[in-house]
């Protein structure tokens, strides 16, 4: 079930509802989560799955369900699965014959494409790259895909990411640099990588970062 990835009205009456009415809810950080259920006067059972215990309590939540238990999922912000913990839950779920519902909702790529004026006909979601092993591969492969391509990306790594598109697609490829999607700082910057990673050496940036980068040129 999608949360709210900033502003909290982005939380649909239909997500209120179910968390209401729900047996359990399981959230990535019950402090968190805790802090939007009392905005919105749900009181329920709030358990924890995130990455550190998901392969440990699949099995447990499965049987609870199969036993007729109802449960809603959420992480920090956004949609369970999409670079966050649910994909083992949900697979498990499917094998063992629960049924699936995933409510529409917040999710930051979607807003960060629609918005980077890049073409969103044809687009490959990437998530997050792998810090070391792998992420040269990666880059040589996404370098190649004539589709627009997204990252999710830390602001940190942000100045990182920057060269590498420059490195591996060149200073004319045309990107967007979406961040604190849906918040009060809102920002999206969509220029060449060259002036791209000219301006955030200049302005350190903050918060969660989407990038949209154009496809490689026919």
């Amino acid at each position: 079930m999608p949360t709210p990835i900033g502003n909290l009205e982005d939380m649909t009456l239909r997500a209120i509802r179910v968390l209401k009415e729900v047996d359990v809810i399981y959230a990535e950080d019950t402090r968190t989560s805790g802090n939007l259920l009392k905005h919105f006067q749900i009181v329920n059972d709030l358990k924890p799955y995130h990455s550190f215990n998901e392969h440990k309590v699949v099995e447990f939540i499965v049987s609870q369900l199969v036993s007729g238990t109802t449960a809603a999922l959420i992480t920090d912000a956004g949609t369970p699965g999409i670079s966050d913990p649910g994909f083992l839950l949900v697979r498990a779920c499917r094998e063992a014959g629960v049924k699936i519902s995933c409510l529409p909702g917040p999710i930051a790529f979607v807003p960060a494409l629609a918005a980077s004026g890049l073409p969103s006909d044809a687009f490959y979601f990437e998530g997050f790259l792998p810090h070391k092993k792998g992420r040269q591969t990666a880059w040589k492969r996404l370098s190649e895909l004539e589709s627009t391509f997204i990252l999710y990306e830390s602001p940190h790594r942000l100045v990182r990411c920057l060269e590498e598109i420059k490195l591996y697609c060149g200073g004319e490829r045309i990107a967007s640099v979406a961040r604190e999607i849906s918040k009060m700082f809102e920002e999206q910057i969509t220029a060449t990588a060259d002036e791209l990673l000219v301006h955030f050496q200049q302005h350190a940036p903050k918060g969660e970062i989407v990038i949209v980068v154009e496809g490689k040129k026919k």
